[in-house]
């Protein structure tokens, strides 16, 4: 229980509490035990009991009220009940309440990829103690705590590959238990493990449209569960006894008020730990993609997994530790001072410089204010222009222009700036030289060709809202409209392909005169190249349709031939999208694909952007929503990263950087989102 939890215990039923408090064990240390090294952790405050002893308190708390307790009382059939004022369904995962009333509770039970098995150990922790030991079967992980003077819970969970390359598929208790203690041997230090009934299964997460129906409201695990790894079905169970009696104590004999009071209140909680729960069930059941990181940061990824602690709330809980995992990425990073000079102040991981090629980044933070559309023909309006300066002026290494046409049927608004006239040369150049002369910042053209979602009215008006007049001829990788009111584009020719081609290295030699030091090369959001890349756009049965590798193509053609003309010392990032997030589309397993290919073709950055591939897509926004695909992708396909997505705060780039969840962050302060 954590000390949150218990102030509301307290709050409810203070002999109880009281109770419960004297026999906690309490630690506030949590140890990570990975390759052969222990990374500790303070700060953590968190108090444990034993099940029984949980049981005996609250039972003599029924029995000084006068409650009847009845145990192995099989109810065979809730009919039996239906005369009563109130049933309250906590009857657990398999809840035959709410399997009773299905169609009314509406529930959904998700069933989790990874094995676990619930045992018990006689060696004392003294923390709560993440291990993770990998052998020939795959990678096995423990979570592992006190919760009386004597004894340990010992949760070992494992994908469930792994479960069947070990044979504990078919193994009993007995085999199960002799092959962890021999798996965990250092750890257990010559104690025994323990069960109790304890068998492999997979976690399930049971969710609900509605928690009540008629009399009957379901309470703690018939109605949600949320994984084991960041808290207990025993302390949400006991948070919903406290909201559903007070809302019975406000609303007296008015039963549907007081059950919907309950569920307004707790629903939204309960949601938000579910969300928490889902990323860190997530991460146990891809432990593996982790692997490679090294123990101090692989920790400091595993205590931010969830979301629920950040680089600033860990620094407050444990400054040692975070010091720790910060000198340790400025080390890893090339930053010599830390190394050399203990007494200095480590810099925080956003302000570690990054070399990309030959090009040296000060810092982590990028900025790439909003385009104006007020282009000229493609030439960039001074108000846009100054911006960029402006947001270089604020200190960030790395400044990024808004996606910019290399044709002038590359636009997507009359309004955009492009990059294949001479006027669009001297204005660019100006913008770079000042920043040059005025600031130590880089600054990157984002190339781009809009596909079929061009020649459409400013989107101060709309997104992908079609010209009145004045229309001019669209090109895809098929000729599918990307709304029901878009003109269908043509299907994209060879001839297309090397105008289009020369069009890319055009603008790239151009960005080379101007000054630039990085280009970006738009492969994502349904603009020209990204058509290409999703099934969903891509219905070509010629070599640039089929399997990815065909339909990427095309892409890295136009990578290869920038890359060919682009300064060998200058980098070139490529923005993909890690996630059609359409039935049918492109994954983020395919975005690690796609990484892999740029990799071998020696890109230096991917930038992981999601969605907007067809106007069908449905989006899942919300604070740093693309972090995780950038984790997936920077992790599994080894390639360094750029996330945006809504990042707002210094405190959220330095907990993405620590955890290597990405290596650049795009920052939007609010002022700049406006």
């Amino acid at each position: 229980f954590s000390d949150r939890t218990l102030a509301e215990f307290r709050d409810a039923d203070y002999r109880s509490y009281k109770d419960i408090t004297d026999q906690f064990v309490i630690w506030d240390a949590i140890d990570v035990r990975f390759r052969d090294d222990v990374v500790r952790a303070k700060g953590h405050v968190i108090s444990g009991i034993s099940r029984k002893a949980l049981l005996k308190v609250l039972q003599a708390g029924c029995e000084g009220l006068g409650v009847k307790l009845r145990f192995e009382d099989e109810v065979p059939d809730i009919a039996t009940y239906s005369g009563c004022d109130l049933l309250v369904g906590a009857d657990g995962v398999r809840s035959m309440v709410r399997d009773s009333y299905a169609d009314a509770f509406r529930p959904s039970l998700q069933v989790g990829r990874a094995k676990y098995i619930w045992l018990g150990t006689d060696r004392l922790l003294d923390s709560f103690t993440f291990i993770f030991r990998q052998n020939e079967h795959g990678m096995f992980q423990v979570q592992a705590f006190p919760y009386d003077g004597n004894l340990s819970t010992f949760i070992v969970e494992c994908e469930e590959g792994a479960w069947r390359r070990a044979g504990l598929d078919q193994a009993d208790e007995a085999q199960s238990i002799a092959y962890c203690e021999k798996l965990f041997a250092d750890e257990l230090r010559g104690h025994a493990l323990m069960s109790n009934n304890s068998r492999w299964i997979s976690f399930v997460t049971v969710r609900n449209q509605s928690w009540s129906h008629g009399n009957t409201v379901l309470l703690g695990d018939a109605a949600h569960t949320a994984h084991f790894s960041i808290g207990s079905g025993t302390k949400l169970a006991m948070e919903d006894a406290i909201s559903l009696a007070n809302a019975l104590e406000r609303h007296g004999d008015d039963l549907h008020t007081a059950m919907a009071a309950y569920e307004s209140e707790r629903r939204p909680a309960v949601e938000a730990f579910q969300e928490a729960a889902l990323r860190s069930l997530t991460y146990f059941e891809n432990v593996k993609r982790y692997a490679h990181l090294e123990p101090v940061q692989f920790a400091f990824h595993l205590l931010s997994r969830s979301g629920r602690a950040s680089y600033g709330n860990l620094r407050q809980r444990d400054p040692y530790f975070v010091d720790r995992v910060s000198r340790w990425f400025a080390e890893a990073n090339g930053n010599e001072t830390s190394r050399e000079v203990r007494t200095v102040v480590t810099p925080l991981p956003m302000l570690v410089p990054l070399t990309l090629r030959g090009t040296t980044l000060a810092n982590r933070v990028v900025l790439s204010p909003p385009p104006t559309y007020a282009a000229d023909d493609g030439t960039p309006d001074e108000r846009y222009l100054d911006t960029l300066v402006d947001e270089a002026l604020g200190g960030a290494a790395l400044i990024m222009t808004q996606p910019t046409a290399v044709s002038a049927q590359g636009r997507m608004t009359e309004g955009c700036s492009g990059i294949y006239l001479p006027e669009h040369l001297a204005a660019w150049k100006r913008a770079v030289e000042k920043i040059e002369a005025r600031t130590s910042a880089k600054i990157a053209v984002h190339l781009n060709h809009s596909g079929r979602r061009g020649s459409t009215r400013p989107r101060s008006v709309g997104l992908d809202r079609p010209l009145l007049r004045g229309n001019w001829r669209l090109l895809s990788a098929s000729p599918v409209p990307y709304t029901p009111h878009s003109q269908p584009p043509k299907e994209v020719d060879r001839s297309d392909i090397e105008r289009v081609l020369g069009d890319f290295v055009g603008a790239a030699q151009m960005a080379e005169e101007a000054g630039f030091h990085m280009i970006q090369l738009n492969f994502a959001h349904g603009y020209l190249l990204s058509s290409f890349i999703s099934p969903l756009t891509n219905l070509r049965e010629d070599e640039f349709g089929g399997s990815l590798e065909r339909r990427m193509r095309f892409p890295l053609e136009v990578f290869h031939a920038v890359r060919a003309v682009w300064p060998s010392e200058k980098p070139i990032a490529v923005a993909i999208s890690a996630t059609d997030w359409v039935r049918g589309g492109t994954d983020v397993s395919d975005a690690v694909a796609v990484a892999d290919m740029l990799k071998a073709s020696k890109c230096d950055l991917v930038t992981v952007m999601a969605g907007q591939t067809t106007a069908e897509a449905r989006p899942l926004y919300g604070p740093g929503f693309l972090t995780h695909l950038s984790d997936q992708v920077r992790n599994e396909a080894r390639v360094p990263t750029l996330t945006a997505g809504h990042i707002t705060t210094t405190d959220e780039i330095n907990e993405i950087l620590a955890a290597g969840r990405a290596d650049l962050c795009v920052l939007e302060p609010s002022d700049l989102a406006e």
